[in-house]
């Protein structure tokens, strides 16, 4: 399924009693801060890892150790290399689910409802062998920070000054081909997700 901004999707964070017990909850795709307004989560879903400490819109999330790891199946970026934007879908090979570092939050709805908010943390792709096939060549190249399965619970429970090596480049292999939108889908950016495993399958928790 694929979940554009302002969709639900799961994302998996730790509980709040200090059980380290890992909790999948849905939330808005485009991470909403206290005085944001539904509409802002379109220019919220992506974290830049240099700035997330800083920006009003994940400070607080930063500071507080609101982490979550997002399952994906797969997401997508805009290959230029054809002189105009087509979409290209990238995964690892056999499809197989990763998990994508991010920032999560709640947020009031304006009827009164809380709702979770989450986001994807990226860093620079230059260099890189897959990623930095994407987006206008003036643009500067970005990716999704991917994390090891190994590393999921460092990722929810290790202190704010011990993150920076979290952020690098993906070195798994990617594959990455042309996934056109069918007629009249969105045009914006998008992840598939993947409803995550039971609790004792390790790959995702």
């Amino acid at each position: 399924m694929d979940i554009w901004p302002l969709g639900l999707a799961p994302f998996i964070r730790l509980a709040k009693d200090g059980s380290g017990n890992r909790i999948v909850d849905d939330g808005i795709f485009g991470l909403l801060p206290h005085f944001a307004e539904l509409a802002a989560g379109r220019k919220t879903y992506n974290a830049r890892s240099e700035t997330v400490a800083k920006l009003p819109s994940f400070r607080e999330s930063w500071k507080n150790r609101w982490r979550c790891v997002i399952p994906a199946e797969s997401f997508y970026e805009p290959n230029w290399e054809s002189g105009k934007a087509v979409r290209w879908i990238i995964q690892q090979p056999g499809e197989v689910p990763m998990g994508i570092a991010g920032i999560y939050r709640k947020w009031r709805h304006p009827d009164g409802r809380e709702q979770f908010t989450f986001a994807m943390l990226t860093v620079n792709a230059d260099g890189h062998p897959v990623m930095q096939r994407f987006h206008k060549p003036e643009d500067e190249k970005r990716m999704v920070v991917i994390l090891d399965p190994k590393d999921y619970g460092d990722w929810l429970s290790c202190p704010v000054a011990e993150t920076p090596r979290y952020f690098k480049q993906w070195q798994g292999p990617l594959d990455a081909f042309a996934a056109p939108l069918p007629p009249r889908a969105p045009k914006s950016s998008s992840v598939r997700t993947a409803r995550p495993p039971p609790p004792d399958t390790p790959e995702l928790f």
